[in-house]
């Protein structure tokens, strides 16, 4: 999740990966993801900062489904609300992380890449964009977990291909609401228990004999 924009093309407010200033009076900044799990998140912290990026301990490792969105106080209940009925888009699902990618040369960003879990990704960042949080995005969703920006090219190709052969699994039950933070830090605020049906397996129908 991030808050502003490198270029007219740039990907960076698919994350929460810019420092953001702080809000007015009355107003939040939020967003919304699904969180990596400890010890991942830590692990991936700690890569973070080798590689140099300032954020590694302001943004924590999460999978992002609505970019950083400025509220009114006001709106935050509906927003709750809103976020409740998004939960019961799907059931848990198996994460799966596997490898790298990038967004260069439209943005400096290397990221290790959601193999598994996508589709249910796709059907919660729709469900959550719509309503009170309904906003434009310049290019199509791509779930990812950032681990390198704000940080010079050379880092960038290290952090590419030391995390190549990075893999890991793990359940996801919930997403997480997040505030950020007057001292630049992103806190996840509410979890949102994700209580919808189970995903249908395609049949796959052999020849009758």
């Amino acid at each position: 999740m991030s808050g502003a924009h490198e270029g007219a093309a740039d990907r960076s407010d698919e994350t929460m990966g810019l420092p953001l200033s702080p809000p007015s009076a009355g107003v939040v900044t939020i967003g919304v993801a699904v969180a990596v799990p400890e010890p991942h998140a830590s692990r991936l912290r700690e890569c973070r900062r080798g590689f140099g990026d300032p954020l590694a301990d302001a943004v924590p490792a999460h999978v992002t489904l609505l970019p950083p969105t400025s509220l009114t106080v006001s709106r935050v209940d509906d927003v709750v609300d809103h976020l409740e009925r998004a939960a019961r888009c799907t059931a848990p699902f198996t994460m799966r992380l596997r490898g790298t990618g990038t967004f260069r040369p439209v943005s400096p960003v290397v990221f290790v890449q959601v193999a598994e879990g996508i589709a249910a990704c796709e059907l919660l960042e729709e469900a959550v964009r719509r309503g009170p949080l309904g906003r434009d995005v310049e290019f199509a969703y791509h779930p990812h977990v950032t681990v390198a920006h704000h940080v010079d090219p050379a880092a960038l190709d290290r952090a590419f291909a030391e995390l190549a052969e990075y893999e890991v699994a793990f359940p996801v039950d919930a997403f997480w609401l997040y505030r950020h933070g007057e001292d630049g830090v992103w806190r996840p605020d509410r979890r949102f228990g994700l209580t919808g049906p189970a995903p249908v397996e395609p049949v796959t129908r052999g020849r009758a004999r």
